[in-house]
């Protein structure tokens, strides 16, 4: 299956698991080295992997609460392709757990904190960029101020050799007088 944008698949694996029973989890991307812009991206159930539990050096440091993961491989995988859409490389059908539709259980679509979340992790990312280029600009102009006060150094030497060399003639021609 193609997808015209990312949010067009998992929004189709959203509504693809709650009809048959299962919370769609975001799981994992892979971003371009150059830009940082989303290449591939695996939408699974929420019940993938197992529940690692968080020790302390005293033990506990939460109190201990049943596990909601059950190792559930069911998953795709999308995948950015040369043609511009999203298309699903990968398809993991099968659940190890039982399906259950229920209102609680399997929500609707991305909330409002989800939505600020992602925008302010857009907007991060841009001022993160914004910045790198800032720190590159940066560099160049002091490497180009750096390269001017050598210069500048060296003509102030030349000037004061010329006035040493200029010193020592005039003094000269005042002993010869």
């Amino acid at each position: 299956m193609e997808f015209e944008s990312e949010d067009a698949a998992k929004i189709f694996y959203d509504e693809y698991a709650r009809r048959v029973g299962f919370v769609m989890r975001v799981m994992s991307c892979r971003r371009s080295e150059r830009d940082g812009r989303i290449l591939a991206r695996r939408l699974g159930c929420n019940k993938e992997g197992h529940c690692v539990s968080i020790r302390g050096k005293f033990g506990p440091i939460r109190k201990p609460r049943p596990s909601t993961r059950e190792g559930c491989k069911a998953m795709i995988h999308i995948k950015f392709d040369k043609s511009g859409k999203w298309v699903i490389t990968r398809f993991v059908k099968d659940h190890n757990h039982p399906l259950v539709v229920s209102a609680r259980e399997a929500r609707q679509t991305m909330d409002e904190k989800d939505k600020q979340i992602q925008e302010l992790t857009a907007e991060l990312r841009n001022k993160k960029r914004l910045c790198a280029a800032y720190k590159e600009q940066l560099t160049a102009f002091m490497k180009i101020v750096e390269e001017h006060g050598h210069q500048l150094s060296n003509k102030v030497q030349n000037v004061v050799n010329n006035l040493k060399e200029y010193e020592s003639i005039e003094m000269e021609l005042l002993q010869h007088r």
